[in-house]
């Protein structure tokens, strides 16, 4: 799968999306991720991208001509998407993750200053936001995107059996039953008994004892009630 990232800091997500399972998807080529400068399409020599708001109003906008011709080198696919990122758009979750799986290419546009000129939403498909606040600028939340689909697409985790059971999952996805939202239960791995020291008096936490006893049934049973 291709994620094509149209931003002026091409380099800002580098350090995030050269480490651990997204590394190894990409040396795999199982994901590809694209950067993509609007700036290299600005007329000017200084490489302006924004301007002042018709109409007046604070902070700078980003100029359409030079989001646009970004859009335009790039080379779509048969099954590709086009977003851009906005407080006030679509609510990403766990649902639009697997939608936007099951595409080919998904095309993001990162947003600076006060905002985008409106007349983007002509060449776009969805608006979506990653929650309920302002962030600087879309590159965030596009590094949240591109891990959150990356990880459902077919040999990138190295146990596919981990999503099958995972916080968010439908039960519909995982058990062909009517679709509600799966709540994963509590952890837990060695030791079987932490000793720690607070405020001079010595404390302990333990694994709940039907974890450690061998019953699968009592443990499905434990792990059905304590769903957090």
């Amino acid at each position: 799968m291709k994620f094509d990232l149209i931003t002026i800091f091409p380099h800002i997500l580098d350090s995030y999306l050269n480490e651990s399972i997204l590394k190894r998807a990409q040396k795999k080529k199982l994901i590809k991720i694209n950067f993509h400068d609007p700036r290299q399409f600005a007329k000017d020599r200084h490489k302006t991208v924004d301007d002042r708001p018709f109409g007046g109003g604070p902070g700078m906008i980003m100029k359409l001509e030079p989001l646009y011709k970004t859009l335009k080198k790039i080379k779509y696919t048969k099954k590709s998407l086009v977003i851009l990122f906005d407080p006030a758009g679509k609510k990403f979750d766990q649902a639009m993750a697997k939608k936007f799986s099951e595409l080919d290419q998904l095309i993001m546009i990162s947003g600076r200053y006060e905002g985008v000129d409106a007349r983007i939403e002509k060449f776009i498909d969805e608006k979506v936001s990653i929650g309920p606040y302002v962030l600087s600028g879309g590159e965030l939340p596009a590094g949240v995107i591109i891990e959150a689909v990356s990880r459902l697409l077919p040999g990138v985790l190295g146990n596919q059996e981990s999503l099958r059971e995972e916080t968010f999952t439908s039960n519909s996805e995982i058990r062909n039953q009517k679709s509600e939202i799966y709540k994963e239960y509590p952890h837990y791995t060695r030791p079987e008994v932490f000793k720690y020291t607070e405020k001079g008096q010595k404390k302990k936490l333990a694994v709940p004892k039907v974890l450690l006893s061998g019953n699968h049934k009592e443990i499905r049973e434990w792990r059905a009630r304590n769903k957090k």
